[in-house]
């Protein structure tokens, strides 16, 4: 009869001592020993942000060809490539804890790996693509500005260098969504719809609430997360309110109010039923989605070939020279 196989336990001795260090506020690099576990959560923690940036893509690139001006292309352009670079990056970064891109890449395209449940939903209009800057590259900000400060190092650094570009994204979204919501009537109700659309789905971003969340409280006591689910939403929630009134428009939730005691604005529950359904593949764009990153990995084929060959040419001159 097999016996199930069990992870191998940790040195308590190194444990103890990583425990100490990450006590201390120290960076953890990718040549000091860690926790199997910690490593692990990296890992799941990393590719997730590494494939919604990928992912996050698809959403926007389709609006390139139908952006109102040239300016708004261009900038349109530049964002999506900044996403790209971003996924890519964070990908770098997760290789550091031994495991291989092309592993993560086909966990995604296999459907086992998670990304952000955000990226699930269609966008129906012009209006969307101000939206989605203001209210999900500003999520990300709120969420990354922390991982800025998170005790793996590689990860915090690339935090630091992807917020600067974040910022940008979400000051384009902004000017987008000031633009239509100071002009036509038409243009208005568009941003108001879009606003309405996008609005609990960003919030479902940060995650479930801390009560259902498996994982945060190890992340805090690691320092991986500096803040919780749920006090990063509340950040998000006590920024975008003041923008909301600053361009008259109403955030789409009969109970939103301000608690002064707390000094946080309160909000209506969430559907988590949503957010589930979402994040197990039943959302409304999660097979669209899957499915042009499948596309596009098949039809990129001869491209990775390309540069596996000319990279095996390159080793076998430098060796013939080294001879």
């Amino acid at each position: 009869m097999s016996q199930a196989r069990t992870q191998p336990q940790d040195d308590p001795a190194k444990v103890a001592a990583f425990e100490a260090r990450i006590a201390a506020g120290e960076s953890i690099e990718p040549k000091d020993w860690m926790p199997e576990r910690y490593r692990r959560q990296l890992i799941r923690m990393m590719s997730q942000h590494a494939h919604s940036e990928i992912v996050g893509m698809l959403p926007e690139g389709n609006w390139i060809t139908r952006a109102p001006s040239l300016r708004r292309k261009i900038s349109l352009i530049a964002k999506v490539q900044d996403e790209a670079g971003h996924g890519l990056y964070i990908y770098c970064g997760t290789e550091t804890l031994g495991v291989d891109r092309a592993e993560l890449v086909q966990q995604l395209l296999d459907g086992t790996a998670k990304y952000s449940s955000i990226f699930n939903y269609p966008t129906l209009s012009w209006a969307d693509m101000g939206v989605i800057g203001w209210f999900v590259d500003g999520a990300a900000i709120v969420n990354q500005t922390v991982l800025a400060k998170a005790s793996y190092g590689p990860y915090a650094r690339a935090m630091i260098r992807i917020c600067k570009e974040e910022n940008f994204h979400k000051r384009q979204g902004y000017e987008i969504v000031a633009v239509l919501a100071n002009g036509t009537p038409a243009q208005k109700a568009m941003i108001q719809d879009a606003v309405n659309r996008w609005w609990w789905p960003s919030l479902m971003m940060f995650g479930p609430s801390d009560a259902d969340s498996p994982n945060t409280a190890e992340l805090i006591r690691w320092k991986v997360k500096r803040r919780t689910n749920d006090e990063l939403r509340q950040r998000f929630v006590n920024l975008t309110v003041p923008q909301a009134a600053a361009v008259n428009l109403t955030l789409p939730d009969p109970e939103l109010r301000y608690d002064a005691d707390t000094e946080n604005w309160h909000f209506g529950p969430i559907d988590w039923d949503e957010f589930n359904q979402v994040i197990r593949g039943n959302g409304p764009c999660n097979r669209e989605r899957l499915e042009a990153r499948r596309r596009a990995h098949d039809e990129g084929a001869w491209v990775r070939e390309a540069a596996s060959a000319y990279a095996a040419k390159q080793r076998a001159k430098q060796a013939s020279e080294a001879a």
